[in-house]
């Protein structure tokens, strides 16, 4: 994960819940902007992830055959 992926992943959490502090103290009407940019941010994070090439798998080490000893 990214530096870009991780900060909009733990912006969106933190206005996720700012909005339901938000929701408790003043209502819904008064969080209903915070939370549409959460799911904003959380949509972003999804185009972003589904955006992604696929990266091939990592070459792994091939040893050689061990010789038998006699």
């Amino acid at each position: 994960m990214k530096l870009v992926d991780a900060l909009l992943l733990s912006l969106s959490l933190a206005l996720m819940i700012v909005g339901i502090h938000q929701t408790i103290t003043q209502g819904v009407g008064a969080s209903y902007a915070i939370f549409m940019f959460a799911v904003a941010l959380l949509f972003w994070f999804q185009y972003r992830k589904m955006k992604k090439p696929e990266e091939p798998p990592t070459p792994t080490r091939k040893t050689k055959p061990r010789k038998k000893r006699n």
